[in-house]
């Protein structure tokens, strides 16, 4: 990954260091969503288990991953954790308060300190409203700065921070780049003064060049103002870029969580591997000499998910008791948890 002048960066480098202390603690969240048939009287006829029994917990000032193929429950999770989705069972802990048990006006309070970065840095805006309106709007419905002229010079420091200039604020969305947009979108989250922030494919939208001057970006605002990000994405050559840990999941299960460095060097569980593997090599010589390992069959059906194991139909290291055994997620080296009994 380069700097928006051309350097490239050091991925650990980057990275940064981060605090012990637990700001965010998820266990056994499960999201379903009831399917219905029938016009003027509705029946439930099955049930989408989006995210099931997913732990994990994100240190203060890191960067945790969430990767997977589409539908597996990535941003439903994140939809959890901001409480857009009201979660079917589990905790969501965030500095020791459960979220989950309150009501709409103590979220209040932890609405200003968690905010999200959309995906798609169009339809996440408001196109009747100018750039400075969207952007003070969060600091006027949660009273943050009362003076118009004061919130109006705040409005100002967050486009400059963002690399916009300052004229952009009496633009309107469809005035700008998609690149533009999304740094929008991301003064816009900065206007709460937040402690945690939500990127949920916060740069697939956007071409590559401009992804690298994002994400730099996100490092940067992280570092300054000691921000924690849960980076959302299925881009991993992204994600080992700026994580300090990835988490892998799966139809809805969480697979694998390690260090960044210790899952793209060690992945341990059949599915991770498979996604590494997929990563394309960017030499056109040797992405073409080597072996190419293709998961067999389809991503089951959320609704009628695999016993067992989820991953067992597609795995090629699958043994009878994986399909009536549900492997516990478990610490098989410090810091490296896994959820396969042949591991």
């Amino acid at each position: 990954m380069t700097a928006p002048d051309g350097a490239v960066r050091d991925d650990a480098q980057f990275r940064g260091t981060h605090s012990e202390e637990i700001l965010v603690d998820v266990k056994d969240l499960k999201m379903f969503f009831p399917v219905t048939e029938g016009v003027f009287v509705q029946t439930v006829v099955a049930t989408v288990k989006a995210v099931n029994g997913v732990n994990f917990q994100i240190k203060k000032g890191e960067t945790l991953g969430l990767v997977g193929e589409s539908g597996c429950g990535k941003t439903t999770t994140g939809r959890c954790i901001l409480q857009l989705e009201q979660a079917t069972d589990g905790e969501i802990l965030y500095e020791g308060t459960d979220l989950t048990k309150l009501d709409s006006k103590a979220l209040i309070d932890y609405r200003k300190k968690i905010q999200i970065i959309f995906q798609d840095p169009f339809s996440s805006l408001n196109p009747r409203m100018t750039i400075g309106e969207i952007i003070s709007e969060p600091m006027k419905v949660h009273g943050i700065i009362t003076d118009e002229t004061e919130r109006r010079q705040r409005v100002l420091e967050l486009l400059t921070k963002c690399g916009l200039k300052t004229n952009f604020a009496e633009r309107y969305p469809h005035e700008m780049s998609g690149g533009q947009r999304q740094r929008v979108g991301i003064a816009r989250a900065l206007a709460m003064n937040p402690e945690f922030i939500i990127c949920d494919e916060a740069v697939s939208a956007l071409d590559v060049s401009i992804q690298a001057q994002v994400i730099n970006l996100l490092e940067d605002l992280r570092d300054e103002f000691g921000l924690t990000y849960l980076f959302i994405s299925h881009d991993l050559s992204v994600v080992r870029h700026i994580c300090h840990r990835v988490a892998v999941m799966y139809l809805g299960n969480m697979v694998e969580l390690a260090d960044c460095d210790e899952l793209y060097d060690h992945p341990l569980h059949p599915y991770t591997q498979a996604l590494l593997e997929a990563v394309p090599i960017p030499d056109p010589d040797l992405e073409n000499a080597r072996a190419h390992k293709i998961v067999k069959g389809e991503i089951p059906s959320p609704m009628s998910p695999p016993s067992g194991c989820v991953f067992h139909p597609r795995c090629e290291k699958a043994v009878a008791s994986c399909s009536q055994t549900v492997p516990e997620f478990r610490e098989v080296k410090p810091g490296h948890w896994v959820a396969c009994t042949e591991v």
